[in-house]
């Protein structure tokens, strides 16, 4: 009977771990350094491209000397945005922060899981084996680096992957598809050519930090820095107020589909890489969705 018992339980305990949920975190602590911000920014971007990374655009924030973010493609990034398509878009790039933090210089980057139940949601299964080969070369180009680190941080306990994959902050709130169509134009190459002059132009509210075709579709991604009074410096520091801190959230991205040009609503975006945010702190950036929208409607003017 004793035996029998037992049996029964390690039964019941298997098929409880066969059936654990998978909680996820948006941020992974790769690995720290001595090196300057300058030197580790050099030497990470060299050991991403030796892992198959593209590196698409650095970018430094004017308001704190500080962080760089490096943000990287990959031939897995863009085969399961080439699957999708859409809104997969996206999804093609993903970012690395470095961040000074007293004497050292932590390197951490967008946990590839987190993001592709995000954005994926129930075609997440599709690219799922896109993701483990991304997730495998941010761990070797950290290891490569230094001693792995591998901290899961940005939440306290992390969201379901039910939950992630049909991600919103709190019920009526934005969900990933709901976008906000910027601008529509007559085409897709009169809207990536508006884009592509008044970025080239430049400016003092936005500016360009990296732009991605995705082979074969009507599909553009653009990551823009938000400069001036309503930009990053003013909610960055409202809402980036933990450790380590959330460098890899930036920057913001535009997506041109066909002959429209989308955003992730704020509302999603800043909630998903938040999640942990209070309505209280939420109450402090209330204007900053709607000025992100303002910006990016004047990088399509």
């Amino acid at each position: 009977m004793k035996i029998l018992i037992i049996s029964i339980l390690v039964s019941l305990m298997v098929g409880s771990s066969s059936t654990e949920t998978k909680v996820y975190k948006p941020y992974v602590l790769g690995t720290k350094t001595s090196e300057s911000l300058a030197v580790a920014t050099q030497n990470i971007s060299a050991m991403l491209v030796k892992q198959g990374f593209t590196i698409e655009g650095v970018y430094k924030p004017t308001w704190d000397s500080k962080r760089t973010v490096i943000c990287v493609s990959s031939k897995n990034l863009i085969k399961a945005a080439q699957q999708i398509g859409g809104l997969a878009g996206f999804a093609s790039v993903l970012r690395v922060g470095i961040t000074q933090n007293g004497a050292e210089v932590e390197i951490s980057y967008t946990n590839p899981y987190y993001w592709g139940n995000a954005y994926y949601g129930s075609k997440y299964p599709k690219v799922e084996a896109e993701y483990i080969a991304v997730n495998n070369a941010f761990i070797k180009t950290m290891k490569s680096y230094g001693t792995y680190t591998g901290k899961f941080y940005g939440s306290a306990k992390g969201v379901e992957e039910d939950d992630l994959r049909d991600y919103q902050y709190m019920i009526g709130m934005p969900q990933f598809d709901d976008v906000v169509v910027v601008k529509d134009f007559e085409s897709y190459a009169v809207a990536t050519a508006k884009i592509d002059a008044n970025l080239k132009a430049g400016s003092t509210i936005f500016k360009k930090v990296y732009d991605i075709q995705i082979p074969g579709k009507n599909l553009k991604l653009y990551g823009i820095a938000i400069l001036g009074e309503m930009g990053e410096k003013s909610f960055m520091p409202k809402i980036d107020i933990g450790n380590p801190k959330h460098t890899a959230f930036l920057p913001y991205e535009l997506l041109v589909k066909d002959d429209k040009v989308y955003m992730l609503h704020g509302r999603f975006r800043i909630a998903v890489s938040f999640p942990d945010l209070t309505m209280a702190t939420f109450s402090k950036i209330m204007s900053t969705p709607g000025d992100i929208e303002k910006v990016m409607k004047l990088v399509c003017k």
